[in-house]
């Protein structure tokens, strides 16, 4: 008989709908029918969708969703016994992957192995050339390392686009007893998603390009900081750690190159703001997790005041594929200034929410529709938000906006950390301001009155719009907020607030004059205060 491998999906969010215990039980009874010989389970992240869990049976190329212990054994004894498709528990393709009339072709660099390996088994990652970057890397000198980064263009995915070969150079060049890599995990930006799918399903990605990062600056100890919540991908990069300390990959003399990198896990206890650098590398130190003045800049003075270089787990996750390939093969996708692809996480009201890789330079209109398939419900599209809540939100006329590092400084479109969020009209413009100004001020540290301040009397006004309470003046003060926000905050979450705000008053100022204007809002929260505020006036 033909061998048959069963994927199942053992994410975060699978395991919240039983996938360990469905794992456990199929494998349980694979052995119990003596089908281990001819079976093979292999527990993977995300295979696409969270209608039950999914499992992917090939050859057959069959997609189940389960929901329950009984349906396990039913494909079991069904499929796997008697070679039966369980036609009742099959999920069509087009709810795993882009339906065909709208499918985009995905290029798979910092993806490659998710779905594809076990990210427990370090084998697995060996197999798909896992580990070969690294051995290559220490047969090259570190300034060619750094040379390769710096000719590839690799830059910082996190948000910022700072070009990595350039922070290696700064702190290669920096002298110094001790230095530093330290991998930004602290994923927090609503909407996202990517770091935490890489980490889970290739753990041993990012440890690598840590390894030759460590090599090509000097460094030989790190750190990956990681936001405390994602406990499936803490535990596959703690057993990955493990694995590579015992391959040779991690410890001393790696590979015979007389190379040392030691590697740590630190937790993060839930704060926004330790996505910037320097309040994460206080928060690594054992300090409140609040920003620091710069310069100095990490590079320089980093992680307990030594040269330290700063990766987001996107950018981490490049390098060793630019190093197997080279920088001219990384620069032949995406664009001129911005090459390579971009993960992208598509959210909201769309048909099709998920992750996908693309190349620099694709547009709203294509990930939106060419991936996600269009707004959910037959609806109309109002607006998207690119980039994070930290991001712009546009209108339906910046859809063929090209998604890369010059979007913002052409187009006033951000391509931030790669989100996506597709909203309909049935939502009021004033209560998503009020949404993102809530966020910001629940997640300022409070270290500056810009910041601190400015996000209290934002939200005090937008409160008033959605009573209808506003007036003119109110909306003109909005805006200095903004501004003065972003002129004169202390760290890059009060600089950020004036991105969506200012953008969601440019674009759409005409709601707000509405609500401000006292007419009557058909849509949204503030239809339900209105309707609080007549019958107020009618006692």
């Amino acid at each position: 008989m033909t061998p048959i491998t069963v994927l199942i999906s053992v994410d975060s969010n699978s395991i919240l709908l039983g996938a360990r215990e469905y794992a456990n039980y199929l494998k349980e009874l694979v052995n119990n029918y003596n089908l281990s010989s001819l079976v093979t389970v292999l527990e993977t992240v995300s295979l696409g969708s969270y209608n039950g869990v999914v499992m992917h049976v090939l050859p057959d190329d069959v997609y189940y969703s389960v929901k329950s212990k009984e349906e396990v054994l039913k494909i079991v004894e069904e499929h796997l016994l008697k070679g039966r498709i369980v036609w009742d528990l099959t999920i069509q393709k087009s709810d795993i992957k882009a339906p065909e009339k709208f499918a985009l072709k995905e290029t798979r660099i910092v993806t490659r192995n998710i779905g594809v390996i076990d990210p427990r088994n370090i084998d697995e990652y060996i197999a798909r050339d896992g580990y070969f970057a690294l051995s290559k890397a220490l047969k090259m000198t570190p300034e060619e390392v750094i040379k390769e980064i710096k000719d590839s263009g690799l830059r910082g995915r996190g948000g910022a686009g700072f070009p990595t070969g350039l922070k290696w150079e700064f702190t290669a060049k920096t002298k110094a007893d001790q230095k530093y890599i330290v991998c930004n995990a602290d994923e927090g930006e609503p909407g996202t998603f990517k770091d935490r799918l890489i980490m889970e399903g290739d753990p041993h990605s990012v440890i690598e390009a840590m390894i030759i990062a460590g090599y090509a600056v000097g460094a030989t100890k790190g750190y990956i900081y990681i936001r405390g919540e994602y406990y499936n991908s803490v535990e596959n990069l703690k057993k990955a750690i493990k694995d590579a300390y015992e391959y040779g990959f991690l410890g001393e003399d790696i590979l015979g190159s007389g190379f040392n990198f030691d590697l740590t896990v630190r937790l993060g206890a839930g704060a926004y703001v330790c996505g910037e650098e320097t309040a994460l590398l206080e928060s690594i130190e054992g300090k409140s997790g609040r920003p620091r003045l710069k310069p100095p800049y990490p590079p320089q003075s980093g992680l307990f005041g030594k040269p330290t270089v700063i990766n987001n787990v996107e950018t981490l996750a490049n390098v060793p594929q630019i190093i197997l390939n080279g920088a001219q093969w990384f620069r032949s996708i995406g664009t001129p200034n911005s090459p390579g692809t971009k993960v992208f996480c598509l959210v909201g009201d769309v048909n099709r929410r998920g992750m996908v890789e693309l190349p620099m330079g694709v547009t709203v209109r294509e990930v939106l529709y060419g991936f996600g398939g269009g707004v959910k419900g037959g609806r109309e599209l109002k607006m998207v938000q690119t980039g994070g809540l930290a991001g712009t939100f546009i209108g339906p006329d910046k859809l063929d906006v090209p998604l890369d590092y010059d979007s913002m400084k052409n187009y006033g479109v951000s391509l931030g950390s790669g989100v996506i969020l597709a909203i309909d009209d049935s939502h009021c413009v004033v209560d998503i301001a009020l949404n993102t100004m809530e966020f910001f001020r629940h997640e300022s540290c409070g270290k500056c009155t810009p910041c601190r301040e400015g996000t209290r009397l934002a939200c005090e006004i937008l409160e008033k719009m959605t009573k209808f309470e506003a007036t003119m003046d109110d909306l003109k003060y909005l805006e200095q907020i903004a501004i003065l926000s972003a002129d004169a905050s202390f760290c890059g979450l009060g600089q950020s607030i004036n991105v969506p705000l200012l953008s969601l008053i440019n674009n759409f100022k005409e709601e707000f004059i509405q609500h401000i204007k006292d007419k009557y809002c058909k849509v949204g929260l503030c239809k339900e205060e209105k309707k609080e505020k007549k019958k107020a006036v009618a006692k």
